[in-house]
C-alpha cells in the first residue's frame, strides 16, 4: 500500500480523530448520527498511522508532497 498522504494530513486527521474519539465529542438525540462519528473518527485514526486514504485512491490525489 503506498501512502498518499501528507504530513499535515496525517496531523489533522489524527486530531479529528482524538476530538471525535474522546470525551469531547459531539453527541446529538439522533444514535445513527452518533455511530457515523464513532465510524469517521476511528477511519480517520487508521488513515492517519497507514498514511493511505482510499478515496484519495480513488480520485487519484497525492499529497504526500505537502
Amino acid at each position: 500500500m503506498k501512502q498518499n498522504l501528507g504530513k499535515i494530513d496525517r496531523v489533522l486527521r489524527f486530531a479529528l480523530a482524538f476530538w471525535w474519539l474522546g470525551p469531547f465529542a459531539p453527541q446529538y438525540k439522533i444514535a445513527a448520527v452518533n455511530i457515523a462519528i464513532v465510524i469517521v473518527g476511528w477511519i480517520a485514526l487508521i488513515e492517519s498511522f497507514f498514511g493511505w486514504c482510499w478515496l484519495h485512491d480513488l480520485f487519484k490525489v497525492n499529497n504526500k508532497n505537502q
